[in-house]
């Protein structure tokens, strides 16, 4: 065995040129699948962690739009009057409203438009279990502040949204009204959250002039209830109040749970599409690998009847031809291992600097990088098959005679 696997990385080595253009097939298509499979598990970890820190008690109730929250009009609106019905719901601890909407934003001589995010001062509490909501700089909104504002990470920091960034006392222009930042809150990672402002709800009603309108409502539920239970409780609530038969109800509500199931659902969709299409590269490679094999046993035809007429087996043939491919195969997992795993870190570096995100991360890990080995060995093994079948198979005096 070991004399078999010396003479076919012989053979490989003797054919450099080929033997590297061979595995290039197989290197692309690893680095492609170790690539995007890394950055797969990285953002799945990242958004497991933000539904733990959402909590298993938590229940989501939004407008059924397409578009994102804020932009739901007519009576796909949700109101203060809905959140007041699921207060009275058995198993609800705590009912918060929150108000999203984009607003033109001025900061000294430049104007943006941006996301304001109005919350009641008294609901800061859950709301910072929803989110990585944690003011670093100066304090949180208080009762009684009425044209103050709280502001992500990203408006402290120059060049990120304004020139120069914002400071504790800075003042910023929201709908033609002043407000005075007393907080600055912690990076975050999620550019929305740490681009966002929050003032108080009703100075954002008064502004926009939204009356009582809500975006979306938090429900924190009772320990001891099952969040599941609850959420069809306000579901058959809402539907009540809102005169809305079942199956047409013009708003959605979700638990915690239910929303990382989903998108888990769609996540695992749309990797395996892009998964499959790198693998297309792994099949081309196979391809050449069985072509290079095939020129091979034509090329050496002689050397394979000398090795016959010498006492060499069909077996020993078979063996020869199927580690040259199997380490075709294997040599060029390795490379593709190694740029999948540039691939992957590359685009983490360029999501953290460019883009301001740390939700997308490579996340390499040993069951992944044995996988892919296993399966590049095991594609290279498996295209030299036939070539490997139809050496074992020359006769020793046809091989001799071979021109």
């Amino acid at each position: 065995m070991k004399d078999h696997f010396l003479l076919a990385f012989s053979n490989l080595k003797r054919r450099g040129l080929r033997s590297w253009l061979t595995m290039i097939g197989i290197f692309i298509g690893i680095a492609a699948v170790v690539g995007l499979i890394s950055l797969g598990q990285g953002l799945q970890g990242a958004i497991n962690k933000q539904f733990e820190q959402l909590g298993k008690d938590k229940i989501i109730i939004q407008s059924k739009t397409m578009g994102p929250p804020g932009t739901a009009t007519g009576k796909l609106i949700l109101t203060t009057k809905d959140l007041n019905a699921i207060e009275s719901v058995r198993g609800v601890e705590r009912v918060v409203g929150i108000l999203m909407k984009s607003s033109v934003i001025e900061f000294k001589d430049e104007t943006k438009i941006n996301f304001i995010i109005g919350i009641n001062p008294k609901d800061a509490q859950i709301f910072s279990e929803m989110q990585d909501y944690k003011v670093i700089k100066g304090r949180d909104l208080r009762d009684g502040d009425g044209f103050k504002a709280v502001v992500g990470y990203n408006n402290l920091i120059d060049e990120k949204i304004w020139k120069r960034g914002v400071g504790i006392g800075s003042t910023i222009t929201v709908g033609n009204v002043e407000f005075k930042i007393v907080g600055i809150l912690g990076k975050t990672g999620d550019p929305y959250n740490d681009a966002a402002i929050y003032i108080p709800k009703d100075t954002l009603r008064n502004i926009l002039n939204t009356q009582d309108e809500e975006d979306e409502i938090v429900v924190k539920t009772q320990e001891g209830f099952n969040p599941n239970d609850v959420a069809k409780s306000i579901e058959r609530k809402l539907r009540q109040e809102r005169d809305e038969k079942e199956g047409q109800e013009t708003f959605t509500v979700q638990t915690s749970e239910q929303l990382l199931n989903s998108f888990t659902n769609i996540f695992n969709i749309v990797q395996g599409v892009l998964v499959g299409i790198a693998a297309i590269s792994l099949l081309v490679g196979g391809i050449g690998i069985m072509n290079t094999m095939y020129t091979s046993v034509l090329e050496r035809t002689k050397e394979i009847g000398t090795m016959k007429a010498v006492g060499a087996k069909n077996s020993d043939i078979l063996q020869i031809f199927l580690f040259e491919s199997g380490l075709l195969g294997l040599v060029g997992g390795i490379i593709g291992i190694g740029l999948g795993i540039g691939l992957g870190k590359g685009v983490q570096y360029i999501a953290t600097i460019a883009l301001g995100t740390n939700l997308l991360q490579a996340s390499i890990t040993l069951p992944l990088i044995f996988g892919a080995l296993t399966f590049s060995f095991f594609i290279g093994t498996l295209s030299g098959i036939l070539p490997a079948m139809q050496a074992a198979k020359l006769r020793p005096a046809d091989a001799l005679r071979y021109e």
